[in-house]
């Protein structure tokens, strides 16, 4: 259910694109990306700073869209978000020598210091791969190709890394937790 939810503006996005142009969907997105932390902050549900930072590059990129009347900017605002948080993830480690991946999993898994390392440094290199193949679809296909890439080919790239990350990540849990998985 989280993970429908985290794609709440998207598949809207894609929705209101199909159904009418690009600025009407960069609005919905924006809608949809306030009503996402209006529907947590009634639930009293903690508001994830991923989101408030995916908040911020919407309505800065799709503000800019809008008002220029220019699809530019909603197409960057993809690769902005994925550089970001793969700078996060990089910058972290460099500069503060802290796993940001640690810092959020450890409560559930518990991992070695090298397994910590890779999974960490390879979700900040496909942060960067997302932002470059955005880019990359964006200048150089049709706003329809693009907005069917954001959708599909986002989320499928998405799900095959984390299933590749899954499949790494179970040779380095410990054998009972490794266990517990298994009917």
């Amino acid at each position: 259910m989280k993970f429908l939810f985290d794609l709440f503006p998207v598949i809207l996005f894609f929705a209101a694109f199909k159904l009418a142009d690009i600025y009407v969907a960069t609005a919905v997105a924006i809608a949809a990306t306030f009503l996402q932390i209006g529907v947590l902050a009634l639930m009293k549900k903690r508001i994830e700073p991923m989101l408030w930072v995916s908040l911020a590059i919407i309505v800065v990129f799709g503000g800019a869209t809008l008002a220029l009347r220019d699809e530019t900017f909603i197409k960057w605002k993809p690769t902005v978000l994925y550089w970001l948080f793969g700078a996060v993830l990089a910058g972290s480690t460099l500069l503060f020598r802290r796993n940001l991946m640690r810092s959020l999993l450890s409560a559930q898994v518990q991992l070695p210091e090298a397994a910590w390392s890779r999974l960490n440094w390879s979700w900040a290199g496909f942060f960067a791969f997302m932002g470059a193949a955005n880019l990359l679809v964006a200048l150089n296909f049709s706003t329809d190709t693009w907005v069917n890439f954001k959708l599909f080919g986002g989320i499928g790239l998405m799900l095959l890394f984390v299933i590749g990350q899954a499949l790494y990540l179970a040779r380095h849990l410990p054998e009972e937790e490794a266990q517990e998985g298994k009917p």
